[in-house]
């Protein structure tokens, strides 16, 4: 099993593979990687999304082989670290301002910032921070941008909570409630951990699509 292989050599931990990182960090690297992708900039490219699912399936007695997490600790290290960087995010984006995001190289990271104020400027700040919690990168510049534009601090705490746990305990949820109906799931855990990947990869590559649409009809 690739998760049990991966608790035999916690040496050799891959930070983009979430079966790694849980083998070797449990509940705690939960925490640390989700504080990481939603408070600091250099952390867009974390698994945030397929950590938690996985995080979830392995809560399931039998699943991962030797790893297994329990649920409670699990939620409490998802939701601690997601909603304490976002917050972390939003003070360092009002501290430093726009130049701060203008000085990011990765061009992830411009077009995440892009779409971020896009959001924000289409559906509103509670709309657009709770929504920017399922998007890979924007979840991630969001929060200095929200800081940066003097979004109130009030407003952005009291939504990026909410979009916090939804999107904290719902992939969570997801990954066991997945894990309890699906014997032997562990089987499938790579391509089940893929799937999630692109699923929550789709909402960025629609967009971008959109956006190359829209500039080419601009042009004629």
């Amino acid at each position: 099993m690739a998760v049990s292989v991966l608790a035999a050599m916690p040496q050799a931990v891959n930070p983009l593979d979430a079966g790694s990182l849980l083998a070797a960090f449990g509940a705690l690297g939960i925490a640390v990687v989700l504080f990481a992708e939603t408070g600091l900039l250099i952390g867009f490219f974390l698994p945030g999304d397929s950590l938690l699912f996985t995080a979830g399936l392995l809560c399931v007695p039998g699943v991962g082989g030797s790893v297994h997490l329990a649920l409670p600790q699990v939620l409490l290290a998802s939701v601690a670290g997601a909603l304490l960087g976002a917050q972390t995010g939003f003070w360092i984006g009002r501290r430093g301002g726009r130049a701060l995001l203008a000085r990011g190289r990765a061009r992830k990271l411009r077009e995440g910032a892009a779409r971020a104020e896009e959001l924000l400027e289409r559906y509103g700040h509670a709309k657009a921070i709770v929504l920017a919690r399922f998007v890979p990168v924007v979840r991630t510049v969001l929060n200095p941008l929200a800081g940066a534009l003097h979004v109130p601090a009030r407003v952005f705490a009291l939504w990026q909570v909410v979009g916090g746990a939804l999107w904290t305990v719902g992939l969570v949820l997801a990954g066991y409630a997945l894990g309890s109906s699906v014997p032997n799931v562990d089987r499938y855990l790579l391509p089940l951990v893929a799937l999630v990947v692109t699923v929550s990869l789709l909402p960025l590559a629609l967009e971008l699509l959109r956006a190359r649409r829209a500039a080419r009809g601009g042009t004629r």
